[in-house]
């Protein structure tokens, strides 16, 4: 199950070292054989230090409990966090959830119904009003495509196959599956992964089981472009940003349910105050307090620091992160950057890097909530439930998608990082696995939230957390990926928004099959073999550039015609300060072209886009040329 129980671990209540010494069931054993030669120590010694640093203060490693919840209860709380609030009898919002309905695949509308389902059985037992009928919002999603969730109905032979081939996958062990081991592969970013695990589920694929050894042998993935480009996050505008993370979680809720996995959810923690300014403080606070000091910050100031600082002297340190620094000391200097840190007096050169490490590590823990988010840390650490890898990969990529954005961003900071602590190996001594294992006590130990887990499961659970951390070094470029299928739904939701009136009066009983008919018309509308478009530049030039369009043109091609241009014709400039100059030429890889208005709000496109198709995707857009923004990390 994918409801892992809240915390991975006890912090007061730790397994042997020896792999032998802790029994596991056959089910689970296979986690120590996968993991056979890469040593646990570092993790238990971690979290010894935590345990002692939290003994130390006098601080209780559980301070919050999370309720128990009702039946239906957890289904509400699901609806109103997809953007669907009015299904549950509010009609306030109910344009706003018809158009979000009508950019659902079948698999992710199979998933909203589910979940109605189960809330109007809860809702019918209470003798409440009911809820609105499934069929009145779904007409088009037959029997067939959804799950026969209601009590004394024949199970549907799909949810049949799918629990029935999930308990024979049981006896075995694909948690640390890859197919092929150092090899790379295609990571389908274009249809959603649900429809994917649904297609795979009909061909009764199962992973060829092939044991992990090491970081060298995780498999590669390769994205492949299509003629859209790749969107990263960062590329799209805040405004369609914010429907990302709801989209992303009907997905996940979708491919969880293929999987035969429940996703289960804490409720959101309430966080306690504190007099400090730094450590302990909620993220949202400390970037509000840091923007007054230096507007656009995306990451927190201190952090950035503590980075910065062992980036400058302590990579090449060897047993860097692994090896603790005093206690007594980093307590100190925690008071000392309370102190000083905003006025500046701090002084970095002083301080030993083992201690700025464990001020790092300190930092991460004592956030109020979990870097990670109180809701979705068990959904994390039961990514290692699922068994394909490139699976658990699609689960991680939605997950970071919700993350909200000051999580999201100081999860990367950190994931960079940890990136070059490891590619210094060689003169530091800490590979991937050492890394990882030191890092996730820190990210999945909290001392808000409850430690309930199986007995005899820590070592398992433990290693999987480990395996999650790897995960996200190692493959962030790919998780922190805008998949095209989100891209598109989004260009959906901002497209029906503008035609809201034609929903107002009537159910969405062909909602779906409308979708399709609408996409295979764009598409036939799409042999336009050429066109003729007009570029702006206005921030940069008075002038734009005019450019003809055919099948072969691409993103990269416009700017390098806007780079000759500007040197051969004597554009009119107006601002030159901002161009950066090289041997009298703009340089074209400090300049970028945007897609703004339409279906998109502003969308940052990938050099190797190609713009006939993109126009014929969103026609009514402007593209603008812009500046590449100058900074040392993606925020």
């Amino acid at each position: 199950s994918l409801s892992t129980r809240h915390c991975p671990w006890k912090m007061n209540q730790l397994p042997p070292k020896s792999p032998v010494a802790s029994p596991v069931s056959e089910s689970t054993n296979s986690r120590v054989e996968v993991l056979d030669n890469l040593s646990m120590d570092s993790f238990w010694l971690e979290v010894e230090n935590i345990k002692q640093s939290a003994e130390a203060e006098q601080e209780e490693c559980s301070l919050a409990d999370v309720k128990t919840q009702e039946e239906g209860e957890a289904e509400a709380e699901w609806l109103q966090d997809a953007g669907l609030s009015e299904l549950l009898g509010d009609p306030a919002s109910d344009k706003d959830n018809l158009v979000l309905l009508s950019t659902l695949t079948k698999t992710q509308a199979a998933a909203v119904q589910r979940r109605l389902d189960t809330y109007s059985r809860s809702r019918r037992r209470k003798n409440k009003h009911p809820v609105r009928d499934v069929r009145d919002i779904f007409g088009v999603v037959s029997s067939e495509d959804t799950a026969a969730e209601k009590e004394g109905s024949s199970p549907d032979p799909l949810w049949h196959n799918l629990r029935t081939s999930n308990t024979q996958r049981k006896t075995q062990d694909y948690s640390c599956t890859v197919r092929n081991p150092g090899k790379e592969e295609v990571f389908n970013m274009d249809v959603a992964y649900s429809e994917q695990a649904a297609v795979l589920l009909k061909g009764s694929f199962l992973p060829e089981s092939r044991k992990l050894k090491d970081g060298n042998a995780l498999t590669r993935f390769k994205i492949p472009k299509g003629r859209l480009g790749v969107t990263r996050i960062g590329d799209l505008s805040a405004q369609d940003m914010k429907k990302i993370p709801t989209l992303a979680l009907i997905e996940l809720t979708a491919l969880c349910d293929i999987l035969g996995f429940e996703l289960k959810r804490n409720k959101a923690a309430k966080l306690k105050t504190t007099e400090k300014r730094l450590f302990g403080v909620p993220l949202n606070t400390l970037l509000e307090n840091d923007q007054k000091l230096l507007p656009n910050t995306k990451v927190p100031l201190l952090l950035q620091a503590l980075l910065s600082c062992l980036e400058k002297r302590g990579l090449e340190t060897e047993g860097i992160l692994r090896v603790s620094g005093s206690q007594t000391r980093i307590k100190s200097l925690e008071q000392k950057l309370e102190r000083d840190f905003y006025s500046g007096l701090f002084r970095w050169d002083e301080v030993h890097q083992n201690d700025v490490s464990g001020l790092l590590k300190r930092f991460i823990r004592e956030l109020p909530a979990p870097l990670l988010t109180a809701e979705y840390l068990p959904a994390f650490a039961a990514v290692q439930n699922i068994p394909d890898l490139k699976q658990r990969l699609q689960a991680l990529n939605l997950l970071i998608l919700i993350l909200p954005e000051p999580n999201r961003n100081t999860l990367k900071a950190l994931l960079e990082f940890l990136s070059k602590v490891v590619a210094r190996e060689n003169n530091n001594k800490m590979n991937l696995w050492n890394v990882s294992t030191v890092m996730a006590p820190n990210l999945f130990m909290h001392k808000g939230l409850p430690n309930k887990i199986p007995e005899g499961k820590e070592k398992q659970l433990a290693e999987g957390a480990a395996d999650v951390v790897r995960m996200m070094i190692h493959y962030q470029d790919l998780l922190w990926t805008v998949s095209s299928f989100l891209v598109a739904q989004v260009r959906k939701l901002n497209e029906s928004n503008s035609k809201r009136y034609q929903f107002c009066d009537k159910r969405i009983k062909n909602l779906l099959r409308k979708i399709h008919a609408d996409k295979d018309k764009v598409e036939k509308n799409q042999g336009e073999p050429s066109k003729i478009v007009k570029v702006h530049a206005s921030l940069l030039l008075k002038d734009s550039l005019e450019v003809h369009l055919n099948n072969a043109t691409r993103v990269a091609d416009v700017l390098r015609q806007f780079q000759k241009n500007l040197c051969q014709n004597g554009w009119n400039i107006v601002n030159t300060v901002n161009l950066l100059k090289c041997n009298s030429s703009v340089e074209c890889t400090n300049l970028l072209l945007y897609e703004v208005g339409g279906n998109i709000g502003e969308h940052c496109l990938d050099p190797d886009t190609y713009l006939l198709d993109l126009y014929h995707i969103n026609p009514h857009a402007e593209w603008i040329i812009k500046q590449n923004p100058s900074y040392p990390r993606m925020f």
